[in-house]
Protein backbone atom coordinates (compact mmCIF):
# COMPACT_ATOMS: atom_id res chain seq x y z
CA UNK A 1 0.00 0.00 0.00
CA UNK A 2 3.03 2.28 1.09
CA UNK A 3 4.51 1.93 -2.35
CA UNK A 4 1.40 2.28 -4.27
CA UNK A 5 1.09 5.45 -2.58
CA UNK A 6 4.68 6.76 -3.53
CA UNK A 7 4.11 5.65 -6.67
CA UNK A 8 0.96 7.47 -7.41
CA UNK A 9 2.78 10.69 -5.91
CA UNK A 10 5.84 10.02 -8.51
CA UNK A 11 3.17 9.63 -11.45
CA UNK A 12 1.43 12.97 -10.34
CA UNK A 13 4.49 14.56 -10.42
CA UNK A 14 5.98 13.20 -13.51
CA UNK A 15 2.38 14.51 -14.86
CA UNK A 16 2.44 17.84 -13.86
CA UNK A 17 6.45 18.43 -14.23
CA UNK A 18 5.67 17.28 -18.40
CA UNK A 19 2.75 19.87 -18.25
CA UNK A 20 4.80 22.47 -17.15
CA UNK A 21 7.59 21.78 -19.95
CA UNK A 22 5.15 21.98 -22.57
CA UNK A 23 3.27 25.37 -21.54
CA UNK A 24 5.70 27.60 -19.11
CA UNK A 25 2.93 29.87 -17.79
CA UNK A 26 3.85 33.57 -18.12
CA UNK A 27 6.99 32.55 -20.10
CA UNK A 28 8.20 35.81 -22.19
CA UNK A 29 10.74 35.25 -24.79
CA UNK A 30 12.94 38.21 -25.89
CA UNK A 31 11.70 40.89 -27.54
CA UNK A 32 13.27 42.17 -30.79
CA UNK A 33 13.64 45.82 -31.93
CA UNK A 34 12.67 46.18 -35.43
CA UNK A 35 14.58 48.88 -36.74
CA UNK A 36 13.88 49.38 -40.73
CA UNK A 37 15.71 51.87 -42.72
CA UNK A 38 16.28 55.27 -42.10
CA UNK A 39 14.20 56.62 -44.83
CA UNK A 40 11.27 53.88 -44.11
CA UNK A 41 10.60 55.30 -40.62
CA UNK A 42 10.47 59.14 -41.63
CA UNK A 43 8.42 58.35 -44.94
CA UNK A 44 5.84 55.51 -43.86
CA UNK A 45 3.15 54.28 -41.32
CA UNK A 46 4.58 52.20 -38.65
CA UNK A 47 5.35 48.55 -39.98
CA UNK A 48 2.65 45.79 -39.07
CA UNK A 49 3.05 43.20 -36.35
CA UNK A 50 0.19 41.59 -35.19
CA UNK A 51 -0.54 41.64 -31.30
CA UNK A 52 -0.71 37.74 -31.26
CA UNK A 53 2.42 36.97 -32.73
CA UNK A 54 5.38 39.88 -31.77
CA UNK A 55 8.54 39.60 -32.88
CA UNK A 56 10.65 37.55 -30.62
CA UNK A 57 15.14 37.08 -30.41
CA UNK A 58 13.79 33.59 -30.34
CA UNK A 59 10.58 33.31 -33.19
CA UNK A 60 12.63 34.97 -35.62
CA UNK A 61 15.96 32.57 -34.97
CA UNK A 62 13.26 29.47 -35.59
CA UNK A 63 11.67 31.39 -38.23
CA UNK A 64 14.85 30.93 -39.89
CA UNK A 65 15.76 27.89 -39.31
CA UNK A 66 12.36 26.52 -40.78
CA UNK A 67 12.48 28.57 -43.76
CA UNK A 68 15.42 27.00 -45.02
CA UNK A 69 14.18 23.45 -43.69
CA UNK A 70 13.26 20.44 -46.45
CA UNK A 71 11.55 18.78 -43.72
CA UNK A 72 8.49 20.81 -44.26
CA UNK A 73 8.16 19.09 -47.31
CA UNK A 74 6.30 15.50 -47.69
CA UNK A 75 9.92 14.05 -49.48
CA UNK A 76 12.32 16.50 -47.01
CA UNK A 77 13.46 18.16 -50.86
CA UNK A 78 11.69 21.51 -51.04
CA UNK A 79 12.38 24.43 -48.24
CA UNK A 80 10.69 27.79 -48.39
CA UNK A 81 14.10 29.08 -49.27
CA UNK A 82 14.22 26.83 -52.42
CA UNK A 83 11.68 29.29 -54.25
CA UNK A 84 12.85 32.19 -52.25
CA UNK A 85 16.63 32.35 -52.70
CA UNK A 86 18.23 35.49 -51.12
CA UNK A 87 20.73 36.20 -54.10
CA UNK A 88 17.80 36.27 -56.02
CA UNK A 89 15.43 38.96 -54.27
CA UNK A 90 13.84 36.31 -52.69
CA UNK A 91 12.25 35.20 -55.14
CA UNK A 92 12.94 32.30 -58.07
CA UNK A 93 14.45 32.83 -61.46
CA UNK A 94 12.79 30.46 -62.86
CA UNK A 95 9.36 31.37 -64.67
CA UNK A 96 7.86 28.99 -62.49
CA UNK A 97 8.70 27.18 -59.46
CA UNK A 98 8.97 23.42 -59.36
CA UNK A 99 7.79 21.35 -56.80
CA UNK A 100 8.75 18.04 -54.98
CA UNK A 101 6.72 16.29 -57.99
CA UNK A 102 8.29 18.21 -61.10
CA UNK A 103 5.48 19.99 -61.46
CA UNK A 104 5.70 23.56 -62.38
CA UNK A 105 3.65 26.10 -60.74
CA UNK A 106 1.57 28.95 -63.00
CA UNK A 107 2.94 31.63 -61.34
CA UNK A 108 6.16 33.43 -60.70
CA UNK A 109 7.33 33.47 -57.41
CA UNK A 110 6.95 36.86 -55.10
CA UNK A 111 9.96 38.44 -53.69
CA UNK A 112 10.08 38.29 -50.01
CA UNK A 113 11.05 41.56 -49.02
CA UNK A 114 9.58 44.51 -46.74
CA UNK A 115 6.98 42.54 -45.99
CA UNK A 116 6.35 44.37 -42.51
CA UNK A 117 5.03 47.38 -44.81
CA UNK A 118 2.31 45.60 -46.40
CA UNK A 119 -0.83 48.06 -45.50
CA UNK A 120 -3.34 46.16 -46.57
CA UNK A 121 -2.30 43.03 -45.38
CA UNK A 122 -3.21 40.36 -48.76
CA UNK A 123 -0.59 38.38 -49.88
CA UNK A 124 0.04 36.74 -53.17
CA UNK A 125 -0.69 37.75 -56.26
CA UNK A 126 -4.09 37.08 -55.93
CA UNK A 127 -4.56 38.63 -52.65
CA UNK A 128 -5.87 35.25 -51.50
CA UNK A 129 -4.44 35.20 -47.79
CA UNK A 130 -5.33 38.28 -45.55
CA UNK A 131 -1.85 37.74 -43.44
CA UNK A 132 1.32 36.89 -43.80
CA UNK A 133 0.81 33.61 -40.96
CA UNK A 134 -1.90 32.54 -43.44
CA UNK A 135 -0.43 32.76 -46.78
CA UNK A 136 2.38 30.31 -44.93
CA UNK A 137 -0.07 27.55 -44.60
CA UNK A 138 -0.88 27.22 -48.36
CA UNK A 139 2.99 25.92 -49.48
CA UNK A 140 3.07 23.00 -47.30
CA UNK A 141 0.29 21.05 -48.28
CA UNK A 142 -0.20 22.78 -51.92
CA UNK A 143 0.00 19.44 -54.00
CA UNK A 144 2.46 21.36 -56.90
CA UNK A 145 4.50 23.19 -54.11
CA UNK A 146 5.91 20.95 -51.42
CA UNK A 147 2.68 18.39 -51.20
CA UNK A 148 2.63 17.87 -47.59
CA UNK A 149 0.34 17.60 -44.98
CA UNK A 150 0.26 20.10 -41.88
CA UNK A 151 -0.09 16.80 -39.78
CA UNK A 152 2.63 15.23 -41.11
CA UNK A 153 4.86 18.27 -41.17
CA UNK A 154 4.35 19.01 -37.59
CA UNK A 155 5.11 15.34 -36.58
CA UNK A 156 8.16 15.16 -38.61
CA UNK A 157 9.70 18.41 -36.49
CA UNK A 158 8.03 16.96 -33.25
CA UNK A 159 10.46 13.81 -33.86
CA UNK A 160 13.43 15.91 -34.53
CA UNK A 161 15.64 16.28 -30.91
CA UNK A 162 16.28 20.07 -31.43
CA UNK A 163 13.04 21.51 -32.54
CA UNK A 164 10.55 21.04 -29.55
CA UNK A 165 13.04 23.00 -27.31
CA UNK A 166 13.16 25.55 -29.98
CA UNK A 167 9.45 25.74 -30.13
CA UNK A 168 9.39 25.77 -26.58
CA UNK A 169 12.11 28.87 -26.14
CA UNK A 170 10.34 30.68 -29.07
CA UNK A 171 6.35 30.11 -28.05
CA UNK A 172 6.09 28.69 -24.35
CA UNK A 173 5.23 24.68 -25.33
CA UNK A 174 7.59 22.26 -27.07
CA UNK A 175 4.15 20.64 -28.73
CA UNK A 176 4.64 21.89 -32.19
CA UNK A 177 1.19 22.90 -34.33
CA UNK A 178 0.84 24.73 -37.60
CA UNK A 179 -0.04 27.86 -36.02
CA UNK A 180 3.18 28.10 -34.23
CA UNK A 181 5.36 27.22 -37.43
CA UNK A 182 3.86 29.77 -39.31
CA UNK A 183 3.84 32.01 -36.51
CA UNK A 184 7.55 31.86 -36.54
CA UNK A 185 8.24 31.43 -40.07
CA UNK A 186 6.70 34.81 -40.41
CA UNK A 187 8.46 36.44 -38.00
CA UNK A 188 11.54 35.54 -39.65
CA UNK A 189 9.99 36.96 -42.98
CA UNK A 190 9.04 40.42 -41.33
CA UNK A 191 12.66 41.27 -40.35
CA UNK A 192 13.72 40.87 -44.23
CA UNK A 193 14.34 44.53 -45.31
CA UNK A 194 15.57 45.64 -48.33
CA UNK A 195 16.32 49.65 -48.25
CA UNK A 196 20.41 49.84 -49.18
CA UNK A 197 19.77 50.53 -52.96
CA UNK A 198 22.37 53.24 -55.16
CA UNK A 199 19.19 55.28 -54.88
CA UNK A 200 18.82 54.66 -51.05
CA UNK A 201 22.29 56.24 -50.87
CA UNK A 202 21.17 58.57 -53.30
CA UNK A 203 18.36 59.92 -50.74
CA UNK A 204 20.86 59.58 -47.65
CA UNK A 205 23.41 61.94 -49.91
CA UNK A 206 25.86 59.15 -50.29
CA UNK A 207 25.77 58.40 -54.02
CA UNK A 208 24.82 60.57 -56.95
CA UNK A 209 22.51 59.24 -59.38
CA UNK A 210 24.15 59.32 -63.45
CA UNK A 211 22.78 61.87 -65.84
CA UNK A 212 20.77 58.51 -67.63
CA UNK A 213 19.30 57.21 -63.77
CA UNK A 214 18.07 60.72 -62.89
CA UNK A 215 16.33 61.07 -66.49
CA UNK A 216 15.10 57.66 -66.10
CA UNK A 217 13.00 59.27 -62.85
CA UNK A 218 11.75 61.79 -64.55
CA UNK A 219 10.65 59.39 -67.04
CA UNK A 220 8.82 57.06 -64.08
CA UNK A 221 7.04 60.14 -62.58
CA UNK A 222 6.01 61.83 -65.15
CA UNK A 223 2.22 61.20 -66.28
CA UNK A 224 2.86 61.96 -70.41
CA UNK A 225 5.66 59.54 -70.27
CA UNK A 226 6.96 56.33 -68.21
CA UNK A 227 3.60 57.16 -65.56
CA UNK A 228 4.58 53.96 -63.25
CA UNK A 229 4.52 56.32 -60.16
CA UNK A 230 0.26 55.48 -59.83
CA UNK A 231 1.33 52.29 -59.05
CA UNK A 232 4.14 51.62 -57.75
CA UNK A 233 4.67 54.65 -55.91
CA UNK A 234 7.96 57.34 -55.63
CA UNK A 235 10.82 58.52 -53.43
CA UNK A 236 8.28 59.17 -50.99
CA UNK A 237 7.21 55.68 -50.84
CA UNK A 238 10.45 53.44 -50.68
CA UNK A 239 8.81 50.10 -50.54
CA UNK A 240 7.60 50.93 -54.52
CA UNK A 241 4.72 49.52 -54.40
CA UNK A 242 1.00 50.58 -54.06
CA UNK A 243 0.22 47.22 -52.39
CA UNK A 244 -2.76 47.03 -54.09
CA UNK A 245 -4.52 45.17 -57.38
CA UNK A 246 -4.28 46.05 -61.24
CA UNK A 247 -5.21 45.17 -64.20
CA UNK A 248 -2.18 46.44 -66.38
CA UNK A 249 -3.35 45.59 -69.24
CA UNK A 250 -0.94 41.78 -70.67
CA UNK A 251 -4.48 39.99 -72.18
CA UNK A 252 -7.42 40.63 -73.33
CA UNK A 253 -8.63 36.68 -72.38
CA UNK A 254 -8.06 35.57 -68.67
CA UNK A 255 -6.66 32.02 -67.93
CA UNK A 256 -5.52 33.38 -64.79
CA UNK A 257 -8.13 35.66 -63.12
CA UNK A 258 -6.03 37.02 -60.46
CA UNK A 259 -8.00 38.72 -57.87
CA UNK A 260 -11.20 38.29 -59.39
CA UNK A 261 -10.94 34.30 -58.92
CA UNK A 262 -10.33 34.80 -55.29
CA UNK A 263 -13.42 37.23 -54.74
CA UNK A 264 -15.72 36.36 -57.88
CA UNK A 265 -16.44 39.76 -58.92
CA UNK A 266 -16.04 40.18 -62.32
CA UNK A 267 -14.99 43.72 -62.61
CA UNK A 268 -12.15 42.30 -60.78
CA UNK A 269 -10.48 39.15 -63.11
CA UNK A 270 -7.37 40.05 -64.29
CA UNK A 271 -6.03 42.12 -61.39
CA UNK A 272 -3.06 40.63 -59.64
CA UNK A 273 -0.53 42.61 -57.01
CA UNK A 274 1.47 45.21 -57.86
CA UNK A 275 5.46 43.90 -57.29
CA UNK A 276 7.71 46.19 -55.59
CA UNK A 277 9.97 47.29 -58.21
CA UNK A 278 13.38 47.06 -55.73
CA UNK A 279 16.04 44.77 -56.63
CA UNK A 280 15.31 44.25 -59.95
CA UNK A 281 18.71 43.38 -61.06
CA UNK A 282 17.80 39.37 -59.19
CA UNK A 283 14.01 39.11 -59.59
CA UNK A 284 13.41 38.30 -63.48
CA UNK A 285 11.40 37.10 -65.15
CA UNK A 286 8.20 39.49 -64.28
CA UNK A 287 4.84 39.87 -63.98
CA UNK A 288 2.53 37.32 -62.55
CA UNK A 289 3.27 34.49 -64.89
CA UNK A 290 6.79 35.45 -65.30
CA UNK A 291 6.30 36.47 -69.28
CA UNK A 292 9.43 38.75 -69.80
CA UNK A 293 12.34 37.43 -69.08
CA UNK A 294 13.46 41.47 -69.46
CA UNK A 295 13.35 44.35 -68.09
CA UNK A 296 13.69 45.76 -71.83
CA UNK A 297 10.35 43.70 -72.22
CA UNK A 298 8.57 45.24 -69.47
CA UNK A 299 9.23 48.39 -70.65
CA UNK A 300 8.54 47.64 -74.21
CA UNK A 301 5.15 46.44 -72.57
CA UNK A 302 4.48 49.54 -70.91
CA UNK A 303 5.49 51.62 -74.03
CA UNK A 304 3.60 49.93 -76.66
CA UNK A 305 2.63 46.45 -75.86
CA UNK A 306 -0.51 47.57 -73.90
CA UNK A 307 -4.08 45.19 -74.58
CA UNK A 308 -7.32 45.96 -74.38
CA UNK A 309 -9.53 44.59 -71.85
CA UNK A 310 -13.11 45.23 -70.32
CA UNK A 311 -11.42 45.23 -66.42
CA UNK A 312 -7.94 47.16 -67.75
CA UNK A 313 -7.01 49.55 -64.91
CA UNK A 314 -8.01 53.33 -65.76
CA UNK A 315 -4.47 54.14 -65.01
CA UNK A 316 -3.62 52.49 -68.14
CA UNK A 317 -5.14 55.54 -70.06
CA UNK A 318 -2.92 54.92 -73.12
CA UNK A 319 -4.11 51.51 -74.38
CA UNK A 320 -6.12 53.01 -77.39
CA UNK A 321 -2.24 53.83 -78.67
CA UNK A 322 -0.78 50.71 -77.03
CA UNK A 323 1.19 52.37 -74.63
CA UNK A 324 3.05 56.03 -73.83
CA UNK A 325 5.41 55.40 -76.48
CA UNK A 326 8.30 56.11 -74.90
CA UNK A 327 11.30 57.07 -77.23
CA UNK A 328 14.96 54.68 -76.70
CA UNK A 329 16.78 57.00 -74.41
CA UNK A 330 13.93 57.68 -72.36
CA UNK A 331 13.71 53.62 -72.14
CA UNK A 332 16.83 53.25 -71.36
CA UNK A 333 16.67 55.91 -69.23
CA UNK A 334 14.12 54.07 -67.30
CA UNK A 335 15.66 51.09 -67.42
CA UNK A 336 18.80 52.69 -65.85
CA UNK A 337 17.05 54.22 -62.83
CA UNK A 338 14.57 51.38 -62.12
CA UNK A 339 18.32 49.39 -61.70
CA UNK A 340 19.34 51.89 -59.37
CA UNK A 341 16.40 50.42 -56.55
CA UNK A 342 18.18 47.28 -56.61
CA UNK A 343 20.40 46.54 -53.36
CA UNK A 344 23.42 44.21 -53.51
CA UNK A 345 23.46 43.67 -49.86
CA UNK A 346 20.76 42.24 -49.51
CA UNK A 347 22.05 38.76 -50.63
CA UNK A 348 24.90 38.84 -48.55
CA UNK A 349 23.22 39.95 -44.92
CA UNK A 350 24.05 37.21 -42.45
CA UNK A 351 20.89 37.87 -40.63
CA UNK A 352 18.95 36.27 -43.48
CA UNK A 353 21.16 33.11 -44.81
CA UNK A 354 20.98 29.60 -43.83
CA UNK A 355 21.96 28.92 -40.17
CA UNK A 356 24.65 26.82 -39.26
Amino acid sequence: MFKKGILLVLITITFVSCNEDDEQEGYIPTPLAFQGPAIFEQLLTSPIFPADNPQTVEGVSLGRKLFYDRKLSADNTLACAGCHAPNQGFSDQRQFSVGIDGIAGFRNSMPLVNLAYNTNKKFNWDGSASSLEEQILEPVINEIEMHNTWPNAVATLQAQSDYPLLFEQAFGTSNISKELVTKAIAQFLRTIVSGNSKFDKHLRGEATLTEAEANGLAVFLDENRGDCFHCHGSDSNPTWTDNDFHNNGLDEVFNDRGLGLVTGDPAQFGWFKSPSLRNLAYTAPYMHDGRFETLDEVINHYSEGLVFSETIDPLMKTVAQGGVQLTEEDKADLKAFLLSLSDPSLANNPDYQRPN
